[in-house]
């Protein structure tokens, strides 16, 4: 018998002082079974990164052909389709034919690494693709923050990323390896 997804509500505030965003979102997030916490926690954080009043959470890792995130025009575009891991160059391709702006958001150390050594060349005729690294220690600390309820501060400001919840605070510098063009 398949198990079924653990849901976490999440509280998330968003001050992001280099877009001049400041909301809070209400989100019920579905962690697939085979999902770990820092996964979980990479969406919630690419989440923050791009908030939006259109943007939304998806199936994630129950469907092949849509993003982790997307956001959506009023009349049914693909605006921004934001992924995480390590997707092939296929993926990619695809994934920049849909959608205005794609992000891919990759963690996981050395690994990560090695991936974008092997794919770098081969996504520069990708204009609309920007490929963001985030380290293993930050996400391995992101991780240590889930609960199946949070209320999560975000704050933004010069490209460093400030997470709290209570009184622990994760400090991020993510890195980009692609701007788009």
């Amino acid at each position: 018998m398949a198990q079924n997804a653990t849901i976490y509500k999440v509280e998330l505030s968003v001050s992001d002082m280099d877009r001049h965003y400041y909301e809070t979102h209400k989100l019920t997030v579905a962690k697939h079974p085979s999902e770990t916490d820092e996964r979980l926690m990479v969406r919630i954080l690419a989440f923050a990164l791009n908030a939006h009043e259109h943007l939304e959470m998806t199936k994630g890792l129950s469907t092949d052909d849509e993003p982790d995130i997307w956001q959506k025009s009023l009349s049914g575009e693909l605006e921004v389709w934001v992924a995480l891991g390590l997707p092939s160059e296929k993926v990619m391709r695809q994934s920049c034919g849909k959608a205005d702006q794609v992000i891919v958001y990759t963690y996981g150390g050395r690994t990560a690494e090695m991936w974008w050594d092997k794919i770098q060349n081969s996504t520069t005729r990708f204009d609309n693709l920007q490929v963001i690294n985030l380290s293993e220690r930050d996400t391995g600390a992101l991780a240590k923050l889930a609960s199946r309820a949070m209320k999560l501060q975000v704050n933004i400001q010069d490209g460093d990323v400030m997470v709290s919840v209570d009184e622990q605070i994760v400090n991020i510098t993510p890195v980009t390896w692609k701007r788009a063009v």
